[in-house]
């Protein structure tokens, strides 16, 4: 693996940070200004960025899961309350169907715990099932069985609400799911593990963004916020707890990278066990960060208008889309403990 960008992965790096500087939320009351939302979803809109996974003419992604994570990250980071981890995995799922892409904006829908891609049962959406990410979506997507495999179904949203994640809500979706149109091939457990390893890797790039989101908001507040005379930042104790959370959010970056890079690298059940990997070590270090930025504001930092608690909140949801801590570790014991040899 090259860990260098690419003179291209750079430049989309620089364009999602600049969209997101200048149009994502910079204070909690920003999260209500509708005709920001509006600007920020349609400049997300012209760049294509939601369709990075869908299929070109010879059926491969147009971009591979690299450039994704790299958009990903720069969202996360500003806090950008636009819908993207779930536009891109439907549009991984409908490649794998070997359906058209879409015409209008759609998402995933997750089963009630947010662990698995939800499947119907009789024709019908398990009860609790959630969709994610739902800003400007008419619909999601959710499997259906069919020959041993999965096949791609679309159901109806009830109205967005936000609940724990402040910047991407959630909605309730409708039954009866019904069959999408053009399907060429049904989607087999290898595809699902590639668009499992996908959902995480995305996510893992999307608290890599909320973590240093978090250490900026925290190091600019502790650079002007003055104590005894002298900023806090220049308190030992304050300057510990920044260097651990520049740390934790530096090594969740490689192993996010790296999650990114095996989508496309290896084969569909490696893929998965490198993402659930990054994964556990990314949210376990995210909570950490986003508390400890809530730690360095001190008294404001419990307050509604602190944006430390946003971070917090996209971070917990970003946590808990196909597998937290928990579930990305069994996986992964499963993938080295599973078997007919046990250890492998």
């Amino acid at each position: 693996m090259d860990v260098r960008f690419s003179a291209e992965q750079q430049a989309l790096r620089d364009a999602a940070r600049r969209l997101a500087e200048d149009l994502a939320p910079q204070t909690v009351r920003d999260l209500d200004d509708t005709e920001r939302t509006a600007k920020l979803d349609a400049a997300v809109t012209a760049a294509g960025w939601r369709e990075l996974r869908a299929a070109t003419e010879v059926g491969d992604p147009w971009a591979s899961g690299v450039e994704v994570a790299v958009i990903a990250e720069q969202l996360g980071r500003r806090l950008a309350d636009t819908a993207f981890v779930g536009p891109t995995l439907a549009a991984e799922l409908r490649r794998a169907a070997g359906a058209p892409a879409t015409m209008t904006a759609e998402t995933v829908v997750l089963t009630p715990d947010l662990g698995t891609f939800a499947t119907t049962v009789a024709g019908q959406v398990p009860a609790g099932a959630v969709a994610i990410d739902v800003a400007g979506a008419s619909s999601a997507l959710v499997l259906m069985e069919a020959n041993g495999g999965w096949s791609l179904a679309s159901v109806a949203m009830g109205e967005p609400a936000r609940h724990v994640d402040l910047t991407r809500p959630v909605a309730a979706p409708s039954s009866p799911a019904t069959l999408v149109d053009g399907q060429t091939t049904g989607i087999d457990a290898a595809a699902l593990d590639r668009a499992t390893a996908l959902g995480l890797a995305v996510c893992c790039a999307d608290l890599v963004g909320s973590m240093q989101g978090a250490v900026e908001l925290s190091t600019e507040y502790a650079a002007e916020r003055k104590q005894y005379g002298r900023p806090v930042g220049t308190f030992q104790s304050v300057q510990h707890l920044l260097a651990d959370a520049l740390v934790a959010t530096e090594g969740s970056r490689s192993l996010a990278l790296h999650a990114a890079w095996v989508v496309d690298a290896l084969a569909p059940a490696d893929a998965l066990t490198a993402a659930a990997t990054a994964k556990s070590y990314a949210a376990r270090a995210a909570r950490e960060v986003c508390e400890t930025a809530i730690q360095v504001h001190g008294g404001i930092g419990n307050t509604w208008e602190c944006l430390a608690h946003v971070y917090l909140r996209r971070a917990l949801l970003s946590t808990d889309v196909l597998g937290g801590v928990d579930a990305s570790l069994a996986r992964v014991l499963d993938a080295h403990l599973g078997g007919p040899d046990g250890l492998r």
